[in-house]
């Protein structure tokens, strides 16, 4: 999978996704394929997969989040399963957030391992095995909708509604990571993220095939007082506007912005001129959660760039409460179904 999304992904679709479009047409074939004909393995609990149709930013892991402590409530004991994009480890590994690095393990799994157990693997059924011996009854799984080997009894796809799928091309001539038909038919719901219209077309189409259409809003934990306040904005994430209207939305006055590369560790260069910039504007600065797990530990001056900076962590609200609680009911009655056969 491309580990960073080109610009011309997000725009109208131009010369450069034409002049790729035969290997667009190439992946799209055997992504298609692999959907459709995977023989797929089982593990003993219900599994449930967020996913989305495109390479990253659409909200899988606050998502993921808000599942798991739906799940809690009603009294499981879930886990999370990730594939550790990012880091660097190739086994199957138990994520401890009080001793691993993004560099080890990758950003979002630390994010997720505070909330559950969580295990990262490239194998996702041995991944997902590990949790089971764990003691976990429930899994939630971040990404691997399209190519997972692992049976999923439920799954949920997320979609931007600012992003939308971007030029609506597969990979490598857009972002969408296989035929938009081929995964409809293996999906279980679509969440749309947001106010905006872009995904609107997918939404319809999702309703004509009888799939559900649930709406949420990212939303930010209380961070202190930022109404007015003049910042420096910055964020190494697939979709760093989204962070830039979070900002606008709790008031603040985003001065100047930097955009890292989804995933990005900062090196020497990168920290020393955030500081500077921060230091001779008079800006606050301010980052994302997942930035901040990649910091933490990190050597040189990574340590006092987080003394100074505001970390703005969001939330993901479904607009109907009892949806989370429904997605998992409704995994546990076909992962008892499949027990059964």
């Amino acid at each position: 999978m491309v580990s960073e999304a080109p610009p011309f992904w997000w725009t109208r679709k131009g010369w450069q996704a034409w002049g790729l479009w035969p290997f667009a047409a190439l992946y799209g074939q055997v992504a298609g394929q692999l959907m459709a004909r995977r023989r797929r393995q089982s593990v003993s609990v219900p599994v449930i997969c967020v996913g989305n149709f495109t390479v990253g930013g659409a909200g899988k892991t606050p998502t993921a989040i808000a599942l798991v402590r739906e799940a809690r409530k009603k009294g499981h004991s879930p886990g999370i399963l990730s594939r550790g994009y990012g880091g660097t480890l190739d086994v199957t590994t138990v994520v401890d957030p009080h001793h691993h690095r993004a560099t080890a393990v990758g950003d979002e799994p630390l994010l997720l391992a505070r909330e559950a157990p969580t295990v990262i693997s490239r194998r996702r059924v041995a991944g997902a095995q590990a949790l089971v011996d764990l003691g976990c009854d429930l899994i939630v799984m971040d990404d691997g909708f399209q190519s997972a080997r692992l049976t999923v009894d439920y799954a949920l796809i997320v979609i931007d509604s600012f992003r939308g799928i971007g030029n609506g091309a597969i990979v490598p001539a857009g972002p969408v990571r296989a035929p938009i038909l081929v995964q409809m038919r293996h999906l279980d719901a679509i969440l749309k993220v947001g106010h905006g219209d872009a995904a609107d077309q997918f939404v319809r189409q999702a309703a004509r095939s009888g799939k559900p259409v649930l709406m949420a809003q990212v939303q930010p934990h209380d961070t202190g007082d930022l109404v007015g306040k003049r910042v420096l904005a910055f964020a190494g994430i697939a979709d760093p506007q989204k962070f830039y209207r979070t900002l606008e939305g709790m008031g603040a006055e985003i001065v100047d912005r930097q955009a890292f590369p989804d995933h990005h560790l900062m090196d020497d260069d990168d920290l020393a001129d955030l500081l500077q910039r921060a230091e001779a504007q008079g800006l606050l600065l301010v980052t994302t959660a997942k930035d901040q797990v990649r910091l933490l530990g990190a050597p040189g001056r990574a340590s006092e760039l987080l003394s100074k900076a505001r970390v703005v962590d969001v939330d993901m609200h479904f607009n109907d409460p009892d949806a989370p609680s429904r997605i998992i009911d409704q995994a546990i009655a076909a992962c008892r179904a499949r027990l059964l056969k």
